[in-house]
């Protein structure tokens, strides 16, 4: 499957988040930004200019547009992706990087144009968070994985049942590399665009978009146990109201949130 690239020349970063989250919304889910750029990613065939001129008519901005055949994204990510150190808690690198040393865990991820690298705010954030939950003997629901690190992670740090979920096929096809890559053992990965599950978890993790969450925030609930713990995020600052109002409407207690740039994570327990 190929992917359209669309490349934006911004420099306000606030506003570079903000289209990020907009472009997320219709369907772009893929995304490298740098002080000047944004690069999104989107599926050939879900590629609606007018929906793109529409969206961006609003900030009077152009863009650039490029095919990425599938045999290529290789050569697109190997030429952008560096290792990331989220604190000294976690290092995130390619396979062609070296090992990574000074940090309590090291994933190595190769990103088949899925989101979930650890360069973006939202999934460093919420791997900050991660750090202050007990993984230890869990069960977790990482609903909406990416490459599967979130999930790796939850290994990685004692879970022993993790159900990872995403409607993407690059996505599936990827996570399963990754986690194999990574030698877990504990994680079933299983294509769905919708929160419904058989089972109960411990941990739910929810790393999309705003609307994503608003939408499957019943089943959200509902597959989390009773004390059990949430951390949502692909949130914008702006999107913490809602989904707070949201919480309390379910007597979900929020503990902390996290925030890096313009976008946050946050942190309940039921």
């Amino acid at each position: 499957m190929n992917h359209t690239q669309i490349v934006l020349q911004i420099t306000d970063t606030d506003l570079q988040d903000i289209l990020i989250a907009q472009l997320a919304e219709i369907d772009y889910d893929g995304f490298e930004q740098d002080e000047t750029t944004v690069k999104a990613y989107i599926e050939e065939t879900l590629y609606n200019e007018s929906a793109l001129f529409e969206l961006l008519n609003d900030y009077n901005i152009s863009f650039e547009k490029n095919i990425i055949l599938k045999q290529n994204w290789n050569e697109v990510w190997e030429s952008n992706f560096q290792p990331v150190f989220v604190d000294d808690f976690v290092g995130v690198r390619a396979s062609f990087h070296q090992p990574i040393k000074n940090t309590e865990h090291e994933i190595v991820i190769t990103p088949k144009m899925s989101f979930g690298t650890g360069h973006h705010a939202t999934t460093y954030t919420v791997m900050q968070l991660m750090r202050e939950v007990d993984f230890k003997n869990k069960s977790v629901f990482d609903f909406g994985s990416g490459t599967g690190i979130l999930a790796i992670l939850a290994e990685k740090l004692g879970a022993v049942n993790i159900l990872a979920v995403d409607h993407d096929d690059w996505c599936i096809e990827n996570s399963i590399e990754n986690i194999q890559q990574n030698n877990c053992t504990h994680i079933t990965v299983t294509k769905a665009d919708h929160a419904t599950t058989a089972q109960t978890f411990d941990i739910v993790i929810a790393n999309i978009n705003k609307n994503i969450i608003q939408d499957n925030f019943e089943l959200i609930h509902k597959a989390c146990k009773p004390n059990g713990t949430v951390i949502l995020s692909g949130l914008l600052i702006e999107d913490e109201i809602d989904i707070l109002t949201l919480a309390e409407s379910k007597k979900w207690r929020h503990i902390t949130t996290r925030n890096k740039g313009a976008w946050i994570a946050i942190l309940f327990e039921l």
